[in-house]
C-alpha cells in the first residue's frame, strides 16, 4: 500500500518538493514539523477487526493520537522510498504499522534516521515505535523492549559467478571483505570468524560499515566488498534488480525473529501493540502484506515479547 507522507520543511527547498495539500489540522502539522519527521496517511488499509474497538477501549490512552515511527527506509519490500513518488514510503512494516494503529485508534508519522540510530532515537524520546526489519536480541532488548512478528532467514550476496566461493558466514569469508550495516547483528558474527581464519593460516575477513543497504549493495556492484549478508529479502531483491551482476550464494538461518521495538519504561503500550498485532494476525492481514510485498510467507511468526529480563 502506498502512504502518502509529508516532507520534512528543511528538505523541501533542497529536494525540491512540494508541501503536501493533504488535510491535516495546523496543530499536527506543526508538531511534525518539529519533530522533522514526514507525516502519515489520511488512513489506514481497511476497517480494523471488531475486537480492535475493544481494544481501544482497553488501551485508551493511545486512541486520536499521531504516534512517530522511526525507520531506516532503505530496505525494499519493508520499507523504502517510494521510487515513483519520493514523498512516499511503502512496504510491508509501514502497512502493518499502520494496522496496528488503526486498531488501537492511533495515526503513524515517519522519522528517517540511519540503522544504527533506530534504538537511540526511541530512547531519547525522540520516536515512539520502531518498526523497521529490525533483529530483536538479548542485546538490543537492553534498550528497548521487542514485539516479535517475523521469522529470520538471511541471503549471502555475491557478484555474479560467487569468485571468492562464499557459502555461508563460515571459513569461506577468510580474506573476503563483507559489506554491512552499522549495528547490524550480521557484523559480530562476521567478526567471530577472525580468529578462526588466523588459526588456519589464512587471511581474516574484513567488514566495511555503512548506513544502508543500498550502500552495502553498492560495495559489492562497485567491487569493493565481496560480499553482503542481510535478510533473504532484501538480497533476493537486490539480485532481481541485478540479475547479471549478484547472485545469492546461499540462505542462512539466523537464531532471532524481527521485532518492534517501543520504550522500556511503557509496558501498558507493549502489551497494547502486542494485542492489536495478534488481532491484525487473526484477520489475516499479515499474510496478506507478505503476499501483497512478495515476502516469503515462512517469515510469518506468531507474536512474542522479548525483554532484557
Amino acid at each position: 500500500m502506498e502512504r502518502r507522507v509529508l516532507p520534512q520543511v528543511r528538505r523541501n527547498v533542497r529536494r525540491g518538493i512540494a508541501r503536501s495539500s493533504l488535510p491535516w489540522h495546523k496543530a499536527a502539522l506543526g508538531a511534525a514539523i518539529a519533530l522533522g519527521v514526514l507525516a502519515a496517511p489520511l488512513s489506514a488499509q481497511a476497517a480494523a477487526p471488531a475486537a480492535c474497538a475493544a481494544l481501544q477501549g482497553k488501551y485508551p490512552d493511545w486512541k486520536g493520537k499521531t504516534l512517530v515511527n522511526a525507520i531506516n527506509p532503505h530496505t525494499p519490500g519493508y520499507e523504502t522510498i517510494d521510487p515513483k513518488d519520493p514523498s512516499k514510503y511503502i512496504g510491508f512494516d509501514i502497512d502493518l504499522g499502520e494496522a496496528i494503529g488503526e486498531c488501537l485508534g492511533f495515526k503513524l508519522i515517519y522519522k528517517p534516521v540511519v540503522f544504527a540510530a533506530l534504538l537511540t532515537t526511541l530512547a531519547a524520546g525522540q520516536a515512539d515505535i520502531v518498526i523497521s526489519d529490525i533483529y530483536a536480541t538479548k542485546e538490543r532488548a537492553k534498550a528497548a523492549d521487542f514485539i516479535t512478528y517475523s521469522k529470520v532467514f538471511d541471503g549471502v550476496l555475491v557478484a555474479k559467478g560467487n569468485p571468492k566461493g562464499i557459502n555461508g558466514i563460515n571459513m569461506s569469508m577468510c580474506g573476503a571483505a563483507a559489506a554491512e550495516n552499522t549495528g547490524y547483528v550480521e557484523v559480530p558474527l562476521i567478526q567471530a570468524l577472525i580468529p578462526e581464519c588466523k588459526k588456519a593460516g589464512k587471511a581474516e575477513p574484513t567488514i566495511q560499515l555503512y548506513d544502508n543497504n543500498a550502500n552495502c549493495i553498492q560495495a559489492i556492484l562497485a567491487g569493493r566488498a565481496d560480499t553482503y549478508v542481510n535478510d533473504v529479502n532484501t538480497v533476493d531483491s537486490a539480485v532481481k534488480a541485478y540479475p547479471d551482476k549478484l547472485e545469492k550464494a546461499i540462505a542462512v538461518t539466523i537464531p532471532y525473529s524481527v521485532g518492534i521495538a517501543v520504550p522500556k519504561d511503557k509496558p501498558k503500550f507493549r502489551d497494547a501493540v502486542l494485542a492489536a498485532l495478534i488481532e491484525v494476525q487473526k484477520a489475516g492481514t499479515h499474510m496478506e502484506l507478505l503476499k501483497k510485498h512478495g515476502l516469503d510467507v515462512n517469515n510469518f511468526k506468531e507474536p512474542d515479547i522479548l525483554t532484557a529480563d
